[in-house]
C-alpha cells in the first residue's frame, strides 16, 4: 500500500524544522520549543512512580504523558504538511516517533475515512526504549511495558482524525517476541474499557489521602471513656494510664482498615496487642496469621510471605500458600518487619500498594484483603534515616502508630 511505503521512510521536511538556538538555551521545532532529555531520566522516574504508586496509577500517568506528546506533535504535523494527501500528513507520527528517538516504527496496515469517523492500522516496533531499559533491569516481562509509546500513539492518531483512538501493544519484545506489534482502532469498536480509558478516569490520591487521614483523626478523637473496658482486648498486664490509653487506641483502630505499627522494647507483648487488635474487628472470625520476619532466611522471605509454585526453586516439590494467602479477609502480624532485607520490603510494598500477588514462580495474579499489623523493637523512623528501611514502605505502616510501653511503666 502506497501509505505504508510513504510512513516507512526517512521525512526531511520534519528534520528541517528543528532549530538549535544554542546561545539562548533554547531547541524549537515548527516554533514549538522542545527539550533534548535522557531516556535513562525518564525510565528512572517511571520506575519511582511504580514504586511511589504502584503499577496500575504509574501506568495511567506515562500513558497521559505519551498521549500529551502525541497531540502536539500531531498539531506541528497538519501545520508542516497542510497541502499534501492525509496519509503522508499522517505519515508524520510514525516519522516523529522515530525521530525522537523513541522506537522505529514500521507500518502494516492503514486504513482510515475521517468523515466517518472509520480507522484501523496496525505498526511494528522495533527498539522500543522502554523494553530497551526494561530488560537491563528486569528481563523478561509477562505483559506489553511500552506504555508511553502507545500512548504517543493514540494521543496523535486522535487528535489527527478528532476522534478518540486507542491502540493496544499485542506483542512486545519485553515478553521474548521479536519485535513489538500495536493495533490501533476507535474506541467504540475495542470490546470493554480500553487501557486509554482507564488513563483518565478521575483518581485523585489527593481525596484517597485525605479519606485515610480523617478516618485517624476520628478514631483518635473518638470517646475515650467507652462503657466497654479496652483493656479486656487484650491479654496483656497493666494498669497504669499509659497501658489504659494504649488499649483504648487500639480498641478504637480495630474498627478501622487502617494499617497499625507497633514500636516498643522487646517483651512488651506486640504480639498479644496484635491479636487483641484482631479480635476486636469485623475480621474476628477470620485468619489471624503471625509472621517473625527475624526467622525467616532471606531467600525464603518471599516465598514464606507470597507462596510459591512447584518448581521454582530447588526443593520447591509442591505449590503452596504464603501467608498474606492464609491472612486472606484477616490479619497478618509481622513482627520484627525491620529484620527484611531490602528486597523483600520492596516486594511487601509492591503488594500492600497492589492489593495482590503472584507466588514466586508464578504467573497467576492473586487479589489479597488483608489488615496489616506490623511490629519492631527499634525506631523504625532512625532506620529510614539510615538508609535501612524504605522510606515508602515506613510511611504505607506507618499509617496509625502506636507505642506499647515497658512492663515497668504499666504499673
Amino acid at each position: 500500500m502506497n501509505a505504508q511505503k510513504k510512513a516507512a521512510h526517512w521525512a526531511q521536511d520534519l528534520l528541517d524544522e528543528i532549530r538549535f538556538d544554542v546561545e539562548n538555551g533554547k531547541i524549537w521545532f515548527h516554533g514549538e520549543r522542545m527539550l533534548l532529555s535522557h531516556a535513562y531520566a525518564l525510565w528512572q522516574f517511571r520506575e519511582d512512580l511504580i514504586e511511589s504508586l504502584g503499577m496500575a496509577r504509574a501506568k495511567r500517568f506515562l500513558l497521559r504523558y505519551g498521549y500529551y506528546a502525541g497531540m502536539q506533535d500531531a498539531q506541528i504535523a497538519k501545520k508542516i504538511r497542510p497541502h499534501q494527501s492525509i496519509e503522508e500528513a499522517f505519515a508524520a507520527g510514525p516519522q516523529l516517533h522515530t525521530i525522537r528517538g523513541m522506537v522505529k516504527v514500521t507500518p502494516r496496515l492503514l486504513s482510515f475515512d475521517v468523515e466517518k469517523g472509520l480507522f484501523k492500522g496496525t505498526f511494528d516496533w522495533h527498539d522500543s526504549f522502554e523494553v530497551s531499559y526494561h530488560k537491563k533491569k528486569h528481563g523478561i516481562s509477562k505483559e506489553p511495558i511500552c506504555w508511553t509509546l502507545l500512548g504517543y500513539a493514540s494521543g496523535y492518531t486522535s487528535y489527527f482524525l478528532g476522534k478518540e483512538i486507542a491502540f493496544k501493544e499485542t506483542l512486545c519484545e519485553a515478553m521474548g517476541h521479536d519485535h513489538c506489534h500495536i493495533i490501533g482502532k476507535t474506541v467504540d469498536e475495542w470490546e470493554g474499557e480500553t487501557d486509554l480509558e482507564r488513563s483518565f478516569l478521575p483518581d485523585s490520591i489527593e481525596e484517597e489521602l485525605f479519606s485515610l487521614r480523617n478516618e485517624i483523626n476520628e478514631l483518635k478523637q473518638q470517646n475515650h471513656h467507652d462503657l466497654l473496658d479496652s483493656t479486656q482486648l487484650f491479654d496483656a498486664v497493666g494498669e497504669s494510664a499509659a497501658f489504659r490509653q494504649v488499649c483504648d487506641l487500639l480498641e478504637k483502630a480495630s474498627q478501622s482498615k487502617v494499617s497499625v505499627l507497633l514500636e516498643g522494647e522487646t517483651g512488651v507483648g506486640k504480639e498479644a496487642f496484635a491479636k487483641g487488635l484482631h479480635a476486636g474487628s469485623r475480621r474476628a472470625d477470620q485468619p489471624f496469621v503471625a509472621v517473625n520476619c527475624a526467622c525467616i532466611p532471606p531467600e525464603l522471605v518471599e516465598s514464606e510471605l507470597f507462596g510459591v509454585e512447584k518448581g521454582a526453586f530447588t526443593g520447591a516439590v509442591q505449590s503452596k500458600p504464603g501467608k498474606f494467602e492464609r491472612a486472606h479477609s484477616g490479619t497478618i502480624f509481622l513482627d520484627e518487619i525491620i529484620e527484611l532485607s531490602p528486597r523483600a520490603q520492596a516486594a511487601l510494598l509492591r503488594v500492600l500498594q497492589e492489593g495482590e500477588l503472584e507466588r514466586v514462580g508464578g504467573s497467576q495474579t492473586r487479589k489479597i484483603d488483608v489488615r496489616v499489623v506490623a511490629a519492631t523493637n527499634e525506631n523504625l523512623l532512625e532506620a529510614v534515616q539510615q538508609g535501612r528501611f524504605r522510606a515508602d514502605l515506613y510511611y504505607r505502616l506507618n499509617t496509625f502508630p502506636v507505642f506499647i510501653p515497658p512492663l515497668r511503666e504499666r504499673r
